[in-house]
């Protein structure tokens, strides 16, 4: 990872990052719903066609709500970045790369259910699980660097806001490593549901645990006595 730079000078603000970033999401959530396609059957066999493509509208469902939240957690947390030096600049495009590459698992896991190969269904969802994972960690990557430099940040970024947040991140790597695990050794099947997950945990929690933390204590916190 890169280290901090300290040189004032190649510091800039965040608006042109943030501009590269949404057209790459735009571009990646474009490409998963190329693979879905009309299925070629005979006449008066559509529908059956049709279902027969749920692996892929399966898959597909993960991935665009995987981007989905990659989106939002990156919108959440450029709110708090003030400037961005060369070292974000390249923890960000390791994000943008990891993000970029889930349409080609996506297309290796429709396909592989479709075909009804077990070897291969196990290896396409331990694919898409190293894919997954992979993209955690550079999330961990992007929240320690961020950590590390709180000069960057706004004020409501700093207070240890991104220290919290690799916690998040890690949390998406074990679980797509056991999405993985249990997809290989034990149910491709299972796998497939268990990459669900990541994208509701990272949608629930988009604005971050340690603002979801401070939420919650300020709506527990008793109401002042009456004078």
């Amino acid at each position: 990872m890169s280290e901090p730079d300290t040189n004032l000078s190649t510091r800039s603000d965040t608006s042109r990052a943030v501009a590269f970033s949404d057209a790459i999401f735009a571009i990646i959530i474009t490409l998963l719903v190329l693979d879905l396609r009309v299925p070629d059957v005979p006449p008066g066999r559509l529908l059956f066609g049709l279902l027969a493509q749920w692996p892929s509208y399966v898959a597909y469902l993960a991935s665009y709500s995987y981007v989905a939240v990659v989106w939002l957690n990156h919108k959440a947390a450029f709110n708090r970045i003030r400037e961005a030096d060369r070292g974000l600049h390249w923890v960000n495009l390791l994000v943008l790369f990891t993000t970029a590459l889930l349409p080609f698992p996506t297309i290796v896991v429709s396909h592989a259910l479709q075909e009804h190969n077990n070897t291969d269904q196990r290896v396409a969802i331990a694919f898409y699980a190293l894919i997954g994972a992979l993209l955690c960690a550079t999330w961990l990557a992007f929240y320690h660097y961020l950590a590390r430099n709180p000069d960057l940040l706004k004020d409501q970024g700093k207070g240890g806001f991104f220290h919290v947040e690799r916690f998040r991140a890690l949390a998406g790597v074990v679980l797509y490593v056991l999405a993985g695990l249990i997809g290989y050794l034990v149910a491709p099947l299972v796998g497939l549901v268990i990459f669900l997950l990541p994208p509701i945990f990272y949608a629930v929690t988009s604005a971050g645990l340690y603002q979801l933390r401070v939420t919650r204590r300020i709506t527990h916190r008793p109401p002042p006595p009456r004078g």
